[in-house]
């Protein structure tokens, strides 16, 4: 018998679009066995409980669009494969430990949202919202105190060290910065490996850079974690930037520190999306705003679903996957 079985790929039209264009829906469709696929985006979640139980599919594939799966799974699934990325939605921590065997787009799109975070640092440091509001609203241009600054030199610290923190190293590496890291799986030999400070404490890690970058997971050890007291560390013309988690940070502390003016701030994520219209942290020359932008472009959405092909025909060989979920990986996860 072919493996895997039968395959069935819910995924809307865009998702199929995005992140299997072609060759690689056509690679998927070709695997050995049964394939299948239904788009979930026209239909209710009980309606699409039902069609996965008459499909009754060996491998599962997933995305940002398919509905959460039902308690009581269809007996031949034993894979799923999610080509984004939190699968707290879609699958329980239950079936996770009961044998499902799920994978995410693990380190595939680290690289895309490490570049978002050296945007917001390098927008921050040159005053970009400040500039681009003067020139649009107030047809104005430089004078004698248009400060700016420069990354070269830098001491940046990095709130969380998973893919995403060591890809932005690699980013960082041309200017010389002096990296820290504070993380609570960092180790004496990871902090050899990729020539990085241990932070003993967030104070320690806001006290002593000039930029933070926050990448720590969201979990119940994290929410909240930031304060106002870590934010007033950050030394006077620092930058604090969040493209990990919006709600790791005590959000009405961030705004008073941000309305003072007295860092910079580039924000990709807040504890309320969308940004609330009335929220303070809008209209602030000092604050860089996007709309939680960090994860894959829309052009490189094609290196995840590669990612998952790669998985599917691992498991279709019985050779190990990446990015497993597993029961401590989900604990520990967004």
């Amino acid at each position: 018998m072919p493996r895997p079985a039968s395959l069935l790929a819910a995924l809307c039209v865009q998702e199929i679009a995005e992140f299997l264009p072609e060759p690689l829906w056509g690679r998927l469709r070709a695997l050995p066995g049964r394939f299948a696929h239904v788009d979930p985006a026209s239909l209710s979640a009980a309606e699409f409980h039902r069609l996965l139980a008459a499909a009754n599919p060996e491998v599962l594939v997933t995305c940002w669009k398919t509905p959460p799966l039902p308690e009581r799974l269809p007996p031949n699934l034993r894979y799923v494969c999610h080509l984004a990325g939190s699968v707290k939605k879609l699958v329980t921590r239950e079936q996770v430990a009961a044998g499902l065997i799920v994978s995410n787009w693990g380190g595939s799109i680290s690289r895309i949202v490490a570049e978002w975070a050296l945007f917001h640092i390098l927008s921050c440091l040159r005053r970009a919202t400040h500039w681009t509001l003067v020139m649009h609203r107030e047809g104005g241009w430089k004078n004698g105190s248009a400060e700016t600054a420069s990354l070269y030199g830098r001491r940046v610290g990095l709130h969380g060290f998973g893919l995403v923190s060591r890809e932005l190293l690699k980013l960082l590496a041309p200017f010389g910065c002096t990296v820290s890291a504070f993380a609570p799986d960092l180790d004496a030999a990871t902090e050899a490996r990729y020539g990085i400070k241990h932070a003993t404490s967030l104070e320690d890690l806001f006290a002593n850079n000039d930029i933070i970058v926050e990448l720590a997971p969201l979990i119940p050890a994290t929410t909240g974690s930031v304060t106002e007291k870590h934010l007033r560390l950050i030394p006077p013309g620092g930058v604090f930037v969040n493209v990990g988690r919006g709600a790791v940070v005590d959000e009405p502390g961030l705004v008073r520190v941000a309305q003072e003016g007295r860092i910079s701030m580039g924000l990709d994520v807040f504890a309320v999306e969308p940004l609330p219209i009335d929220s303070g942290l809008r209209g602030l020359a000092n604050v860089t705003l996007t709309p939680h932008l960090a994860g894959p472009t829309t052009d490189r959405r094609r290196d995840a679903g590669a990612f998952a092909l790669e998985n599917i025909q691992a498991y279709a060989e019985d050779r190990p996957l990446r990015a497993v979920i597993t029961p401590t990986v989900y604990d520990n996860s967004t």
